[in-house]
């Protein structure tokens, strides 16, 4: 008789937790999507039955700070003996805390790699999977070998602490987030010196020591890195590092400044301005009205 696959839930259907439920849908899992849209809502007791269940929800950074109460709203939706596993990105430490806060549940961090562009294919083809445990107990590792035999095959998988795990995610963001700011300050200087930056461009491509995925100034709807992650992620970063190493000024000078560069690049083409305010209130997109340059 073969092996009864477990029952797969789903907190949070945008275009993340979408995507891995429609990817575990395909490979055959029996699935449960509970989300506030109409189509979802009625799902909300089925989440106790499921044997394992991802949580992709908001984890918005506002002038109050980092919020992650969407994320702790989920798991307690989450049945006694049961595997969360959180997606969303959250600052290094939480999923240790939720952990200590729920110990009816088994909680692991998974950081997910999609662009939403994109998505389908990322959640079908993951070049990564990592599964984060805030406890090194045989309840965590049992749970992380549970996981990781669901999840879609990546070429790299890694079993590590939850904070570790987190930070990676946080690697990943805050990578992309200064590679754009690097090469718009590269491309403004350029322009300056008359430069064609088509040219400096294609020897960029060319380069394999030089992560190239950034490498146009305009990304997407204009310049800076925009995004429902970018701005977010990057704030919740600073304000962490403030937090956690307020001594260390030269790294917090560096963090503000790339900080403030990406705020002067989004309102200069007037890129994701409501996220922008969103994240450090409506003061900081005062004139970004005004025509672009």
């Amino acid at each position: 008789m073969a092996h009864k696959k477990p029952l797969i839930g789903f907190i949070g259907q945008g275009w993340i937790g979408k995507n891995y439920a429609n990817d575990f849908e395909y490979r055959g899992y029996r699935t449960v999507r509970y989300a506030l849209e109409k189509e979802y809502r009625n799902n909300k007791d089925k989440i106790k039955e499921c044997d394992i269940v991802i949580i992709a929800v908001p984890t918005p950074s506002t002038p109050k700070g980092f919020d992650a109460s969407i994320v702790e709203g989920a798991l307690k939706r989450i049945g006694k003996g049961k595997i969360a596993v959180i997606k969303s990105t959250i600052i290094p430490g939480t999923t240790k805390r939720f952990q200590k806060k729920y110990p009816g549940i088994v909680i692991v961090y998974s950081p997910e790699f999609l662009s939403e562009s994109t998505a389908a294919y990322d959640a079908a083809h993951p070049f990564s999977n990592i599964i984060g445990l805030p406890k090194n107990d045989i309840a965590h590792r049992k749970a992380a070998k549970a996981v990781l035999a669901v999840l879609p095959k990546a070429p790299f998988s890694l079993v590590s602490t939850s904070t570790e795990a987190e930070i990676v995610k946080y690697s990943h963001n805050m990578s992309g987030y200064t590679q754009i700011i690097t090469f718009n300050i590269l491309y403004d200087l350029a322009r300056k010196l008359s430069a064609d930056w088509g040219m400096i461009h294609q020897a960029l491509l060319a380069d394999p020591y030089v992560p190239n995925r950034y490498s146009q100034p305009m990304h997407k709807s204009g310049r800076g890195a925009g995004g429902g992650c970018f701005i977010k992620d990057f704030a919740a970063l600073r304000m962490l590092y403030e937090k956690v190493l307020p001594k260390d000024k030269e790294s917090l000078d560096a963090l503000r400044a790339f900080e403030k560069k990406n705020i002067q690049l989004l309102k200069s083409t007037k890129k994701d301005l409501q996220l922008l305010a969103g994240v450090y209130g409506p003061k900081v997109v005062k004139g970004a009205r005004r025509k672009a340059r």
